[in-house]
């Protein structure tokens, strides 16, 4: 097997098999979890979360703060929800995946005895989410099936996938906000298996640029810039941890054009993409002005 010929989901896979300390998907996974829990207000450090994920234990915080048992319950879930989308990367986004990923990152927590707080299924009661500094008025619990069913078709129909339409896909998302916690764990593992699955690279979000992505969140509708250079700032970043790992292949070989000719096919599709959503755009501000 020459290893520097395979691509990262078959690195992700056959690490994830060996075990391997210190490998890619080492890393990966306690980058993950460590900052996807923190920008949603665990205490856990990335020294203790890498002890879970590493040998299953857990030592005291460096602050002499008392950890949280769903910090740690959470910790543990997010490994498990990063190789349930390493398993599933190729498969559409359905909404049975969406529920799955969510079930696995809540399970055995305190929200799962709490008829308000449903593992795995749809809120039942009205939310509202802040992104940064503005509350969001999310879906009804009556609507999300509909929404979300409308925003997957909407998602798929588009193709080819690009990195803007799985981060707009994110926001949208976000601001359905169809679990009554969890919304933003689950929409960041499903961009990384989005980013897997089209040979895009992908990215960890990172906790220090926490107010860069709810900005970010915040201002799509009006400047989808400040979203997208925050997600390309984490995809440089993971460039380059996968450059220091000696990675050289692709993300997804199966995704890569075989051809000249089905390479041009997808940049014109890319293209008429673009246009399209420019001519839209064009139309929406000449109806404001009148």
């Amino acid at each position: 097997m020459d290893i520097d010929k395979l691509d990262l989901v078959t690195r992700f896979q056959l690490e994830k098999k060996g075990n391997v300390h210190g490998s890619i998907y080492h890393v990966t996974q306690v980058e993950m979890a460590y900052n996807s829990n923190k920008i949603e207000g665990s205490r856990l450090s990335e020294k203790q979360t890498a002890l879970i994920f590493e040998n299953n234990i857990i030592t005291p915080a460096e602050n002499g703060e008392a950890t949280k048992l769903d910090d740690i319950k959470e910790a543990e879930n997010h490994f498990k929800g990063f190789d349930y989308i390493l398993d599933h990367y190729e498969e559409p986004l359905s909404i049975d995946q969406i529920k799955t990923i969510q079930g696995l990152l809540k399970k055995g927590t305190s929200d799962e005895g709490n008829p308000l707080k449903p593992v795995g299924e749809f809120k039942v009661i009205d939310n509202v989410v802040g992104i940064g500094y503005t509350e969001v008025q999310t879906a009804a619990p009556d609507e999300v099936v509909s929404k979300l069913t409308e925003l997957i078709k909407e998602y798929q129909a588009n193709t080819p996938i690009t990195l803007e339409k799985i981060v707009d896909f994110h926001v949208k998302f976000e601001r359905i906000h169809p679990f009554a916690d969890g919304n933003g764990r689950t929409g960041r593992l499903i961009m990384f298996k989005e980013c897997l699955n089209h040979n895009i690279v992908p990215f960890v979000l990172k906790d220090v640029h926490r107010d860069f992505y709810y900005r970010g969140l915040n201002s799509w509708d009006d400047e989808k810039g400040y979203l997208l250079d925050t997600v390309g700032m984490e995809q440089d970043m993971y460039s380059e941890f996968l450059s220091k790992m000696n990675f050289r292949g692709n993300i997804n070989d199966s995704k890569v054009p075989k051809n000249k000719f089905e390479e041009r096919l997808i940049k014109g599709k890319e293209n008429q993409s673009l246009t399209k959503g420019h001519s839209t755009k064009r139309k929406s501000n000449e109806s404001k002005k009148l």
